[in-house]
């Protein structure tokens, strides 16, 4: 059982759109008040997660290396340690090296998505963002409750990790939060509300936790469940400017999708079909895409054939002020390309009527199995 959560402080929302500076000197590593989400840039969780990379980094191979290259997935570059713009001293470097050592041996081979003991590590460094040690040797309530060896390992790279790197990666997060902000607090609420109409269901009542990263993992974000919480790269080029609106509402999308998830398994038993591995999973990226893409593009918005069409609760900005072609991000990054292809088919046919208003959910998802 983990401890609640430390007392979090929220920024106005004045201090979001703040000189970065001045960002850099709130010592709370909370935004808002903003609606939907709740944006973190936590020392702890980043720390863990630049541990985490670099471990897998030095685990590289020339054979993982040639296996990358014929991956069209790209692979963002962080700085590492060893691109300080300041040199280690010696027992920095020992220090550091000690921790990722003991990544490499007992982390670097799990996905910090699917492996429980990455996902439950991860939300106790969320919990104790707050705190300057985990082993609550000066403050009590800062004991984390984590394995010795792994505190050790933690707060021996914290020292390095602050003066060297730190700063820089905790300056780029309150920047990507500074500048997606804006469209969280004017959108927000509508494409929650849209998007939870879609998937039949209700959004979250409390905000979602986001954790803003410097590295979060291959793919650039991912999100955990129980309880639902998104990380994210604020250094990743997936993620940013409009783009970074559509993948914070993907992700929180895997906390509503299970409506979906569980129909299409429904209809697939009914039928005596395999169930799709990724049918759901298009589904949300198609979705997410379909739902914020009139949003960028307001040209794009067609008006509602019926009187009664559900519409997104939203107020859109001029199409002065977004760019002219927005594409979501399934079809910018290839997915599609990469095995989705029949997916894709099958959305554009029997999904899209469906956000459209055209036809039910139930009838929408039947359409797609039988046609598999």
């Amino acid at each position: 059982m983990r401890p609640p959560a430390l007392r979090t402080f929220l920024l106005f929302a004045a201090a979001l759109l703040a000189p970065v500076a001045a960002l850099a000197q709130q010592s709370s590593s909370a935004y808002g008040p903003l609606p939907v989400f709740e944006f973190h840039s936590g020392f702890w969780v980043n720390l863990h997660h630049m541990l985490y990379y670099e471990a897998k980094q030095r685990q590289s191979t020339p054979a993982s290396a040639a296996s990358a290259k014929d991956n069209p997935v790209p692979q963002i570059k962080l700085k590492i340690m060893k691109d300080s713009p300041t040199a280690l001293t010696p027992a920095e470097r020992q220090a550091w090296d000690s921790s990722v050592s003991y990544y490499a041996a007992n982390f670097a081979n799990k996905d910090l998505l699917f492996n429980n003991d990455l996902i439950l590590l991860k939300n106790q460094l969320d919990d104790f963002e707050d705190c300057d040690e985990l082993s609550g040797t000066r403050k009590k309530t800062c004991d984390a409750g984590l394995p010795a060896p792994l505190t050790h390992a933690l707060e021996a790279a914290a020292a390095v990790y602050r003066a060297h790197l730190w700063p820089e990666q905790d300056r780029s997060n309150r920047r990507w939060v500074a500048r997606v902000a804006p469209l969280v607090e004017e959108q927000g609420v509508g494409i929650s509300q849209r998007l939870a109409d879609i998937y039949q269901t209700k959004w979250p009542r409390q905000k979602i936790r986001v954790d803003v990263t410097a590295y979060a993992n291959p793919t650039g974000a991912y999100t955990t469940l129980d309880p639902l919480r998104v990380t994210i790269s604020s250094l990743d080029p997936r993620n940013q400017n409009d783009e970074a609106f559509e993948v914070l509402f993907h992700e929180a999308s895997h906390g509503i999708a299970e409506p979906v998830q569980n129909a299409i398994t429904r209809e697939c038993r009914q039928r005596d079909k395999a169930i799709p591995r990724d049918l759901w999973h298009a589904l949300i990226f198609y979705t997410t895409g379909e739902v914020i893409r009139p949003v960028l593009n307001p040209a794009d918005d067609p008006a509602p054939e019926h009187e009664d069409a559900v519409k997104p609760n939203i107020n859109r900005p001029p199409a002065a002020s977004r760019r002219e072609t927005y594409v979501p991000y399934a079809v910018r990054e290839g997915l599609y390309e990469r095995g989705w292809k029949d997916y894709l088919q099958l959305l554009t046919h029997y999904w899209q009527p469906y956000l459209d208003n055209k036809t039910t959910f139930d009838d929408a998802i039947a359409h797609m199995v039988s046609n598999l």
